[in-house]
């Protein structure tokens, strides 16, 4: 639902509500907050909240250390896993410097930006996300260890599938936050599961894919578990993809869509870097599903993006490289902007990879070309690439990259 401003000041003095956490993230993802009381957020609407910046990664030292949160009234959002008396909500927000100005670290304005300019062109871009985790247990001090809940694999039910219960519980409580899955079950490795959900207008989706992260990991403590979105929690196991649908409106012409893809692929090596941010995101390419070849195919789940079979507004596009350590915002915002370098180029499409590509000799696979082998290579396309420093300020590349 989207509130005005004085809908949500209404809305907290008719629920109850005494906290108000202004939630943003660092250029890695990681979700961060400030908790104002309720009665501030008119002055939070009309000024912003000012925070010290230089803790946060990216975000400046101290000598400029200084930034306002800006709260936005429809993102508002209940936690339900807090008190009903004295309640608490969440509302996203905007980042400016004091004067006003968009504080160019802020990937949530990135990814706005880039809405705003296939807006331009006549498109709008719309995401679905599939977040693959693992359930470890505790030790007896409470501390996480690498465990699995259970050692069910694939679609496996209960008993085997310790996990059914939390899942039901991770659902549920994105119900009442207005966030709606669509399907959920055991994944392929022990203790892993995946909970997919509806398709959202980008921002929306990038919200909805951070919050999810949040609502899981507070979910399985609550159940004595850890929830771990790490790309590969067990070396011997399936790694946790962060599987990324995309869909293209209006799609009148079949040109278009292979102009998206081309785009995608043309700019795929260049995007790794953002795609899948850490050294053990590169431990798990090339293994278990996740692709490491530039390369597409219809259902096919060995290439790089996968086209689902689907019809009219449910045809899209599945990026099947980043995982989960990588900033949705960024991330759906390169995918935006490789689209649109595709549709503008009106790039050829090169034909589709059919055959499996983990089990394609080598001969074959010679003729592909591949993504970045370790972080460090993909740091060096990426400060090379026109297509990055085009999309991506130059703090953010050199926060990732250390350049």
């Amino acid at each position: 639902m989207s509130y005005s401003k004085d809908e949500v000041v209404q809305y907290t003095r008719e629920e109850d509500v005494k906290f108000v956490r202004l939630a943003y993230c660092d250029v890695f993802g990681r979700q961060k907050n400030i908790s104002i009381m309720a009665d501030e957020l008119p002055r939070a609407f009309e000024h912003g909240i000012s925070f010290d910046a230089s803790a946060i990664a990216g975000f400046g030292d101290e000598s400029r250390s200084d930034l306002l949160l800006h709260p936005e009234p429809d993102t508002l959002m209940p936690l339900p896993w807090r008190p009903e008396h004295g309640r608490v909500v969440q509302m996203f927000s905007t980042i400016t410097l004091p004067d006003g100005t968009p504080f160019r670290c802020d990937s949530r304005q990135l990814l706005k930006n880039a809405i705003a300019e296939a807006e331009k062109e006549g498109f709008t871009f719309r995401f679905g996300s599939e977040l693959e985790f693992y359930l470890f247990q505790k030790d007896e001090n409470g501390k996480p260890t690498k465990i699995p809940c259970d050692e069910a694999g694939y679609m496996d039910i209960a008993p085997e599938d310790r996990g059914e219960n939390v899942r039901r519980e991770i659902c549920l409580t994105l119900e009442r936050i207005g966030i709606y899955p669509e399907r959920s079950h055991h994944e392929e490795g022990p203790g892993q599961n995946e909970i997919d959900f509806k398709y959202s207008d980008a921002l929306v989706a990038a919200d909805n894919a951070m919050t999810f992260q949040r609502v899981v990991k507070t979910v399985a403590h609550n159940n004595g578990l850890v929830a771990d979105f790490s790309p590969k929690p067990l070396s011997n196991a399936p790694g946790n993809g962060f599987h990324i649908n995309m869909s293209l409106h209006p799609l009148d012409r079949e040109e278009t869509f292979s102009w998206m893809i081309a785009g995608l692929l043309a700019n795929a090596k260049d995007m790794t870097a953002f795609m899948n941010p850490s050294e053990m995101s590169y431990q798990r390419l090339g293994s278990h599903k996740a692709p490491r070849y530039v390369s597409w195919s219809k259902e096919n789940r060995s290439p790089l993006v996968r086209i689902p079979a689907a019809v009219g507004e449910y045809r899209r596009v599945e990026l099947r490289s980043p995982d989960p350590t990588a900033n949705p915002y960024l991330a759906f915002a390169l995918m935006i902007h490789a689209s649109l370098y595709g549709i503008r180029n009106r790039l050829q499409l090169c034909e589709p990879s059919d055959m499996n590509l983990f089990t394609a000799n080598s001969d074959v696979l010679a003729s592909f070309d591949k993504l970045p082998g370790t972080f460090q290579e993909a740091c060096s396309v990426a400060a090379s690439s026109s297509f990055i420093k085009a999309h991506i300020p130059e703090e953010i590349l050199s926060i990732y990259c250390g350049r």
